[in-house]
């Protein structure tokens, strides 16, 4: 609707003080030919909005303008009242502060609108973090956080996955938290990337201030940078055939079975499934989970070692007897 555009522009204007017409087009997803209509709309009304052409130009509010307009929809204000997961607002120092700011919120909203807000909390749950969440250390947090909003460089020492140490002149872009563990986004000249902060040994704040890459955004950064992750993953795939009885069963017996295809029954009844693994370790322990209710088609690799670790296991068990 025109109207919440117009709200829109006006609450863009006032945040980021000047937008050029492309700026507000890309945010708004109209062209910026329906801007400059808004623009004169706005005009009319009475909103002090002017134009400044060249570089560094835009469209911007006159003397600082402030409404007091919030022009907040009842779905806007419903999603700024869900629920925020308690222990990352706790991570970053924030619980009471948005306490507080969301009591500040309510109080300036009509009552009809109050009432709504108020309701969203006790319908919906947001709970991020699984049914499996790890104790991280979060020791370097604190200055991590610290050098982000100071916008200073980061001295680390940082502990790979295999072990191995090393040390870092970082410059902090960002924090994210995935489920619940926390990382660290950090550029080491043009080259970002992220450390888990479990893993930070040692972090200490530089006397250099912060070089950000030209236009970074975080939120894209990270959306590409799982895309990536989860392209690179090693693929072991495997095709078995299940009793119907353990289907349900199938999505929730190992953590790193991923389930493709599910097909129909064959002329025994049994069902084909095609499942992807990232290592074949993780595919033997997960159809041997499964005894005799799963058979392997293939890999007949696969097949084999099963077998071995089968014959292995009644072996062992026969000595402890």
């Amino acid at each position: 609707m025109r109207a919440d555009r117009l709200l829109s522009i006006l609450m863009l204007l006032q945040v980021h003080n000047r937008l050029t017409a492309r700026d507000l087009a890309e945010r708004l997803e109209v062209s910026e030919r329906t801007i400059h209509r808004d623009m004169e709309a706005l005009s009319s009304a009475g909103i002090p909005v002017v134009a400044e052409r060249g570089i560094g130009g835009g469209w911007s509010l006159v003397d600082n303008y402030q409404t007091t307009l919030t022009g907040l929809n009842l779905g806007e204000i419903q999603a700024l009242f869900l629920p925020k997961p308690a222990h990352l607002l706790a991570d970053l120092g924030w619980t009471q502060a948005f306490e507080a700011a969301l009591l500040k919120l309510l109080a300036a909203l009509p009552s009809a609108n109050r009432q709504q807000a108020e309701a969203v909390s006790q319908r919906i749950h947001l709970d991020p973090t699984g049914w499996h969440r790890w104790e991280e250390e979060m020791s370097a947090f604190p200055i991590l956080q610290t050098a982000i909003w100071q916008e200073r460089q980061l001295h680390l020492s940082y502990e790979r996955g295999d072990g191995k140490l090393l040390e870092r002149l970082v410059n902090p872009l960002g924090l994210v938290a995935k489920g619940s563990v926390w990382y660290l986004v950090a550029a080491v000249e043009e080259d970002v990337r992220q450390y888990r902060i479990s893993r930070v040994r040692h972090a200490a704040i530089a006397s250099h201030s912060c070089i950000r890459p030209p236009k970074f955004n975080l939120a894209e950064y990270w959306q590409r940078s799982m895309v990536e992750f989860q392209a690179n993953l090693p693929q072991y795939k495997v095709k078995v055939r299940v009793d119907p009885e353990v289907i349900p069963r199938l999505r929730y017996a190992g953590y790193f079975a991923r389930i493709e295809q599910i097909e129909p029954p064959d002329t025994d009844g049994w069902i084909p499934v095609s499942i992807r693994f990232d290592l074949e370790a993780e595919a033997c322990a997960y159809v041997l989970g499964f005894g005799t209710q799963m058979e392997v088609i293939e890999p007949p690799q696969l097949r084999d070692r099963i077998l071995e670790l089968a014959y292995a296991a009644i072996a062992f068990h026969t000595e402890c007897l």
